[in-house]
């Protein structure tokens, strides 16, 4: 630590958290949580880690320091034969005024969650907090936003700066909160702007809360409650690749479930913005059900065609009943929309964006990011200011 960066308290100090739905206090300093704690008791271990993970999450406040260090505990989960890497917790990126400075910091590993083939855990190395440091920051007054590892969870121990910090000034945007899967968490982008969502937000002006669970969008009720009870101005709900490759619905059970979803979201949304999202392009289940497996590292559907007639579910059936429940919905609520998520990443870009048949390359979500700021948030978009 410079003898000159004085200490600037993380709780009830001018340090504003952005992008978690809450804060709780730890051993080590304080955890942003994407997803309410009280979640816990209802859900695993797998979404307890993407609910902790940072994807969106950033630290905000108004100062004219040139340099910055914050204190994190990182939490990353590896499989149990490898060795630690340098970037396996992730980056940071901060930005000045809106704009990012300098290249994203690496996030030092602490805490390693050790995983077999099943990403179960089975062992757990304890780590300590490390020092991320910001140096050489513009001179003068401005609006600082520290965004944090998008893929690990990350502890706050302590912030530092080498001048006076007061509370960040009020955006006066609107607030989106977007839930998906990991297409929306995005592991595979290059830093946490590179985030879909997050670029979507900063192009379109607004403040983003990306409730992107990788391997957890499953239409689960406690995420619908916690929806319900955040503050929201505009709301997505990106739909459909997870549980069609899990073989989790059957067309009966999903449309109620789906229903089901959205009621309790409008108990506390009535009259806000809504947008169904369907599933963007991926080959193996376009037309082919799940369950998926992944072989050779390429994404593979498992399941049987034929059985999509007595009710199993392929991404054409999905975006099918989407737009259905979207359009029965619609005629008692104005504010509810669909959008195919094939106008975000179509299946003739499959080869050139998606990695390995199911992730975007980070190319594929800056693509997705810049087609959904101009389509949704655009002249004439369904959020168009």
């Amino acid at each position: 630590m410079t003898d000159a960066l004085r200490q600037v308290p993380l709780t009830d100090g001018p340090a504003e958290i952005r992008g978690a739905l809450e804060v709780v206090p730890t051993e080590v300093g304080v955890l942003p949580r994407r997803l309410p704690e009280w979640t816990v008791a209802q859900s695993d271990a797998s979404m307890e880690r993407q609910a902790t993970a940072g994807s969106g999450v950033r630290l905000a406040f108004r100062s004219a320091a040139t340099v910055i260090e914050l204190d994190v505990l990182t939490t990353v989960p590896m499989m149990a034969e490898n060795e630690p890497r340098p970037d396996d917790a992730g980056t940071f990126e901060i930005t000045c005024d809106g704009v990012a400075v300098g290249e994203p910091v690496p996030a030092p590993v602490g805490n390693v969650q050790l995983m077999d083939l099943t990403m179960t855990q089975v062992g757990f190395v304890a780590g300590r907090p490390a020092t991320v440091r910001f140096p050489a920051l513009p001179a003068g007054p401005k609006e600082i936003e520290i965004w944090l590892p998008h893929w690990a969870r990350t502890e706050l121990a302590a912030l530092r700066a080498d001048a006076d910090v007061e509370p960040p000034t009020p955006t006066g945007n609107r607030k989106w909160l977007h839930h998906g899967s990991s297409i929306s968490a995005c592991n595979e982008a290059e830093s946490p702007l590179g985030v879909w969502p997050v670029i979507a937000a900063r192009a379109a002006g607004v403040d983003p809360v990306n409730l992107g669970l990788s391997g957890n969008c499953f239409l689960d009720p406690f995420v619908a409650r916690s929806i319900r009870d955040a503050q929201a101005d505009l709301i997505s709900l990106k739909l459909g690749i997870n549980f069609t490759a899990r073989a989790a619905y059957r067309l009966r059970t999903l449309g109620p479930t789906v229903h089901g979803f959205l009621d309790t979201v409008r108990e506390g949304h009535p009259g806000t913005p809504l947008l169904v999202v369907a599933p963007i392009a991926c080959p193996a289940l376009e037309r082919t059900p799940g369950p998926t497996v992944w072989r050779e590292d390429v994404f593979h559907a498992t399941g049987d065609p034929a059985t999509v007639a007595a009710g199993a579910l392929t991404l054409e059936v999905v975006r099918r009943e989407l737009r259905r429940i979207v359009a029965e919905r619609a005629k008692q609520d104005p504010n509810i929309f669909y959008l195919d998520g094939l106008r975000l990443l179509a299946l003739d870009e499959a080869d050139e964006l998606l990695g390995e048949g199911l992730h975007p390359t980070a190319a594929g979500y800056r693509v997705i990011g810049e087609r959904f700021a101009e389509m949704v948030f655009g002249a004439g978009g369904v959020f168009a200011g």
